[in-house]
């Protein structure tokens, strides 16, 4: 019970998560067929253990093209995400402060 309070507790404090760019999935194929799956060698369908990676971060001004993908495991691509989050949200707040 205390778990569920404690999770509760920090789901209402935590910031809200910042709206999603779009992805084009014409781009996401554009860079599967040039980059085939690591694990399975195709071009086209899942690739088991691992997920596409925008370089830099689309919230950061990264661009959605093939260009700016990568493929990494489903474990490095989590971490990634985390510190693109962090770099988000901070240049979020250098935003709003310093205005437009």
């Amino acid at each position: 019970m205390k778990v569920i309070a404690l999770a509760l507790a920090l789901a209402l404090l935590a910031p809200a998560a910042p709206a999603r760019s779009p992805r084009s999935a014409a781009q996401l194929m554009a860079f599967k067929r040039a980059n085939p799956c690591p694990e399975t060698g195709l071009r086209r369908g899942s690739c088991p253990g691992y997920e596409v990676d925008h370089v830099m971060a689309l919230c950061a001004g990264g661009a959605d093209h093939p260009d700016n993908m990568q493929w990494l495991t489903v474990e490095q691509h989590r971490v990634k995400t985390r510190q693109d989050l962090r770099t988000c949200r901070i240049l979020r707040k250098l935003k709003e402060r310093d205005g437009p």
